[in-house]
C-alpha cells in the first residue's frame, strides 16, 4: 500500500488526481492543510509519496510550490493532468430557495465567477479546500450553506448536488506533480521510460545568457515546454528559471544537460519522469 500526502481532504482534486495516477493500487491518503505539510511528511517518512498542484490552465502557476519543491530536495517521479469540473452542493434538506452562502477554495470561486455572478443573492465565501468546504458543511449541519467542489466530494460527504459542471471554462486542467524522496524515485518510475525533465538554474547577469541555453537545448533536439522565472530575494533583477523539457533520446538529453551546466549557476535536476 502506498502512503501519499496531499493538500486537501478526501474528494479534493489532489485526492482524485492520485487515485487516477495510481489507478487500481491501494492507497493510504494523508490529508494535509498546507503544501508545506506535504513536504514535511515526506521529510519525516521517506517512504511517503506526495502530490502537489503546480499549474492550472486558467489560474496559471502555483509559484510558491516551485520554491517548496526546490528547497525540499524531493524528486519529481510523475505528473497527472486532471480535468477540473465543479458542482454546487448543499445539505439534502436545503434547496436553491434556502441557500444564502457558497463556500470553496478561492481558485474554485474564480473558476465559477460567471455562475456566481448569475446568483447575486448567494454570498461567495473563501475556504481552504473545495472538498473541505463540503465536509465542513456536512459535519456541522450548516443549513443554508453550499459548497463548490467536484461531484466526487459531494457524493462522498452525502451532499445534494444542485447543479454540476458550473465552471466557466470547460477546458480547465490542473497539472499535478508526483514527488518522493530521491532515493525512492527509481522504485516509482522506470528511468528508461523518462521523456520529460524539470530543472532549475540561475544565470549570470550577462547579455544573451538565457538565449545561449535555449540554443544548446535546441541543438540537442530538446523541446522546451515551460519556462517560469522567479525573482531571487535579495538580488535585484536576478532570476531563478524553472524549466520543463521533453525529449525522445535520453542520451542526447543528458548530453544537453552537461553542455548547459557550465553556463548556469546552481543547476539542479528536479526530476526525470514520463510525461503525461
Amino acid at each position: 500500500m502506498k502512503r501519499i500526502a496531499i493538500q486537501g481532504r478526501i474528494g479534493s482534486f489532489h485526492d482524485i488526481a492520485v487515485h487516477k495516477y495510481f489507478e487500481g493500487e491501494q492507497l493510504q491518503v494523508v490529508c494535509c492543510d498546507t503544501f508545506e505539510e506535504v513536504f514535511e511528511n515526506i521529510k519525516r517518512d521517506p517512504a511517503t509519496i506526495g502530490a502537489v498542484a503546480i499549474e492550472n490552465t486558467i489560474a496559471g502557476s502555483l509559484l510558491h510550490n516551485y520554491d517548496l519543491l526546490r528547497e525540499s530536495g524531493t524528486a519529481i517521479v510523475g505528473e497527472h493532468k486532471q480535468h477540473i469540473q465543479h458542482c454546487i452542493c448543499c445539505l439534502p434538506e436545503d434547496s436553491w430557495d434556502t441557500i444564502t452562502e457558497v463556500h470553496s477554495h478561492p481558485v474554485a470561486l474564480m473558476q465559477c465567477r460567471d455562475f456566481i455572478a448569475n446568483h447575486p443573492d448567494i454570498k461567495a465565501v473563501e475556504a481552504e479546500d473545495t472538498a473541505g468546504a463540503a465536509e465542513f458543511i456536512k459535519r456541522h449541519n450548516l443549513r443554508g450553506f453550499a459548497a463548490i467542489c467536484h461531484h466526487t466530494a459531494a457524493e462522498f460527504y452525502g451532499m445534494k448536488i444542485l447543479e454540476d459542471h458550473i465552471e466557466d471554462n470547460k477546458h480547465n486542467y490542473t497539472r499535478f506533480l508526483i514527488i518522493s524522496d530521491p532515493y525512492k524515485a527509481d522504485f516509482l518510475r522506470p528511468l528508461e521510460k523518462a521523456d520529460k525533465a524539470s530543472l532549475v538554474f540561475t544565470l549570470p547577469h550577462e547579455e544573451g545568457s538565457l538565449s545561449k541555453i535555449l540554443t544548446i537545448l535546441s541543438f540537442y533536439g530538446i523541446n522546451l515546454t515551460k519556462i517560469q522565472s522567479l525573482p531571487i530575494i535579495g538580488q535585484e533583477w536576478e532570476y531563478m528559471f524553472y524549466v520543463d523539457v521533453t525529449f525522445n533520446n535520453f542520451t542526447r538529453y543528458r548530453q544537453s544537460i552537461d553542455a548547459i551546466t557550465p553556463l548556469t549557476r546552481k543547476l539542479k535536476l528536479l526530476g526525470e519522469y514520463e510525461g503525461k
